[in-house]
């Protein structure tokens, strides 16, 4: 056996320790490296899963690059249509991480009550809209289903919902307003039957969207069958956005626009940009203060057992493999800070992945409740990195060691 290793041991299991000076500070130390593991752990859950469910959010409304007609000047509406007869669509083939491609066109619009209303985008989509990102969002009713031609099924948000006073099957009648129009009638009206409510707690899009068939705003808008408004475009992998916006950008007619979600709603992605820093930042801090506690336990045993260290120098023991007796005693101490650390701080996760203990004001953050995503490979780094760093910070106490001379070491008491 490891004769560093074997002294260690002998000193972790030991008895004599728990009733002398350094105990108390040992279990302050421990302590220190288990809260910190616990912050840390929940610092970079809830960072990382803040900045997914807000990516997945704004995905969800708008796709990850936006194909659309540059005459249409940022417009909420779908002024110029596009021909769905593409290159890229229903496959883009051309660029490589394309999971699937959509077809889309927006109007602006008016719900009525008797009493009230409400301005809001309806979004067409059509038979083939991929519902994945909405299921989580449904509250109540079902997912529209716009196979059928003559269908005036809507999803509403349950914001526009309670401030309209409508429910599940009711019927929402929407005015468009009529534009460059002969006709006397100067708007259209359609009778729209709400079969779902949906609550993404994104006030931004639940305040203004509503899904229905794409049909109606072809005809609204007097176009063709095979006109839409723009194209959503979904990406397997988000950090590739920047790259795979350039792509998409130069693989389609000259005619047409390709924005990400990243460049349309800068503001939203450059706030999530910032927790990166203050993950790191609240990282270091905790480290810091985990280090110095380790580095003050050290030093009391240390000086707790400097007749030990006296008479193992007598004995011929280099200073090097001194040291190591107590750096191998405090990389138990930080391990067993660890195992507690991740312990409660995985369980504190977990419950609030399935029961959503801590809220959030949606207005602020755009989510209802505290996100979580857990992953092993960041668990895995907090562990590795945290051992690292605290016995890199342990080595320069150690060097006290050299400085005890065995003679005096022998009589100290």
């Amino acid at each position: 056996m490891n004769f560093e290793y074997f002294i260690a041991k002998r000193l972790i299991k030991g008895k004599e320790h728990k009733s002398s000076i350094s105990s108390a500070i040992i279990k302050i130390a421990i302590f220190a490296i288990a809260i910190g593991m616990v912050m840390m752990l929940i610092t970079v859950a809830t960072g990382i899963g803040l900045q997914r469910k807000i990516r997945e959010k704004v995905a969800a409304f708008n796709g990850h690059v936006i194909i659309t007609s540059y005459d249409n000047n940022n417009s909420v509406e779908s002024l110029i249509p596009i021909k769905k007869e593409q290159h890229f669509y229903p496959n883009f083939v051309d660029v490589d991480g394309i999971a699937y491609v959509q077809e889309f066109a927006t109007k602006a619009g008016l719900i009525r009550t008797e009493d009230n209303f409400e301005g809001v985008v309806v979004k067409g989509i059509g038979s083939n809209y991929n519902w994945s990102y909405f299921k989580e969002y449904l509250v109540e009713g079902v997912l529209p289903d716009f196979t059928n031609p003559r269908n005036n099924q809507i999803l509403i948000s349950s914001y526009i919902s309670s401030r309209l006073g409508l429910a599940v099957g009711d019927k929402a009648n929407t005015v468009f307003l009529k534009k460059n129009s002969s006709s006397n009638i100067p708007a259209n009206i359609r009778a729209f039957e709400i079969v779902g409510i949906y609550d993404s707690g994104f006030q931004e899009f639940d305040e203004k969207f509503i899904f229905a068939d794409i049909r109606h705003i072809q005809k609204m808008n007097k176009w063709e069958e095979n006109q839409v408004g723009g194209f959503e475009v979904f990406i397997d992998d988000f950090d590739e956005i920047d790259q795979k916006g350039r792509e998409v950008y130069n693989s389609i007619p000259s005619d047409l626009e390709a924005q990400t979600i990243a460049l349309k709603y800068g503001s939203i992605f450059e706030w999530l940009k910032l927790f990166d820093l203050n993950i790191i930042g609240i990282i270091s801090i905790i480290i810091l203060v985990a280090g110095i506690n380790m580095i003050t336990a050290l030093l009391v045993l240390i000086l707790e057992r400097t007749p030990m260290i006296g008479i193992l120098k007598s004995l011929g023991t280099n200073d090097w493999s001194i040291r190591k007796v107590f750096l191998y005693n405090a990389g138990y101490l930080i391990l067993l800070g660890l195992f507690w650390g991740n312990l409660i701080g995985i369980g504190l996760l977990f419950i609030q992945k399935h029961y959503g203990v801590i809220g959030l004001n949606p207005a602020t953050y755009h989510v209802s409740t505290a996100p979580v995503y857990i992953d092993l490979w960041y668990i895995l780094l907090l562990n590795i990195g945290t051992m690292i760093l605290c016995l890199l910070m342990l080595l320069i106490p150690s060097f006290v060691i050299a400085k005890i001379s065995p003679s005096k070491a022998i009589r100290f008491q």
